[in-house]
């Protein structure tokens, strides 16, 4: 009895059992975890019997109307949450490579509506066999774990892993609609712009994002102490534009996500001269699994053409010390 128990707790265990266990664990509740699965809760609960018998440990406390996790439960969930979707992003990936060529990218939601998604016509028309998938989230995914092929990410280059690529840097500009400027009196200085409503992230002053602010550029031009007419806040940067656009404030924009705006007039640079220098830039990663791919390889050269472009509008030369080529 002995021997055979030492064989059971050794020997690698089936994964078959790995799914319902991540359920169960993740709801708390086996009749939950059985819907969801489109199982019945005794089949459920068999095959967690079977995956304790196979560990050697309970994974699970039953109590009348709950369950809980056990230290063995907890410690396993942890390693199934890790391995479940690096599995899953493995299976699609083989499924994808014997049918449609297709790229999966992720960036923050005022990139995505601001720059890229703009652009992507011009992709799309130059390769119509492949499908793009784009996941808007202000929460930076793990390229390893995630079925993500490539990110677009905003931040200082010490904040890159090895291997980004630095597309463009960007430099803070006030801009506003040209009939609200033509309508008001003239800006000549910065103390002028208090004048207006002021538009800026309402969670900037908690964030890392303090040094987009209107506060700092302020102080930057010898103003600390001053205050605006109004303050109008928003969640996220295309908010913050569209709401110049319509000529409701001032805002401090990020030149690259308003180079157009501001070529075809709709928006207009109320000092420009006062610009601030941003330690900020825009990066692309590439998930390792998905170099290879001829998709992501012709994805990536057209980012880089377009980013090109976007460094020549804004003024941004290329940084050879942190630009890195793709092999």
């Amino acid at each position: 009895m002995q021997h055979s128990q030492t064989h059971l707790r050794t020997r690698p265990i089936g994964a078959g059992y790995l799914r319902a266990f991540e359920a169960v664990a993740r709801h708390l509740n086996f009749r939950a975890a059985a819907e969801e699965m489109a199982l019945t809760q005794s089949a459920v609960s068999r095959q967690i019997q079977s995956l304790e018998e196979e560990v050697g440990v309970p994974l699970f406390l039953r109590h009348t109307r709950a369950v809980e996790l056990t230290s063995a439960g907890a410690q396993l969930l942890l390693a199934t949450q890790q391995a479940l979707p690096r599995i899953d992003g493995a299976v699609r990936q083989i499924r994808q490579s014997a049918g449609r060529k297709s790229v999966a990218l992720t960036t923050f939601a005022s990139f995505a509506s601001m720059w890229l998604i703009p652009r992507l016509e011009a992709f799309q028309q130059a390769h119509p066999d492949i499908d793009i998938r784009i996941d808007a989230s202000d929460v930076a995914m793990d390229l390893d774990l995630a079925d993500i092929d490539m990110a677009l990410r905003y931040g200082p280059a010490e904040a890159m892993p090895a291997g980004a690529v630095r597309l463009f840097g960007e430099t803070l500009m006030p801009v506003a609609s040209p009939w609200l400027i033509k309508s008001n009196p003239a800006i000549r200085e910065p103390a002028d712009i208090t004048r207006f409503t002021l538009i800026e992230a309402g969670d900037a002053h908690r964030t890392h994002l303090e040094w987009l602010t209107w506060r700092r550029w302020f102080e930057t031009k010898g103003l600390a102490r001053t205050q605006p007419r109004r303050w109008l806040y928003f969640n996220y940067a295309y908010q913050m534009v569209q709401a110049a656009l319509s000529g409701q404030g001032v805002v401090l924009a990020r030149s690259p996500l308003i180079a157009e705006s501001l070529a075809s007039g709709d928006l207009v640079e109320v000092l420009p001269r006062q610009r601030m220098d941003s330690p900020m830039a825009y990066w692309l990663l590439v998930a390792p699994r998905s170099t290879a791919r001829p998709e992501i390889r012709a994805f990536c050269d057209w980012l880089r053409e377009q980013a090109a472009v976007t460094r020549k509008t804004i003024g941004d030369g290329p940084d050879p010390d942190t630009l890195t080529e793709l092999d």
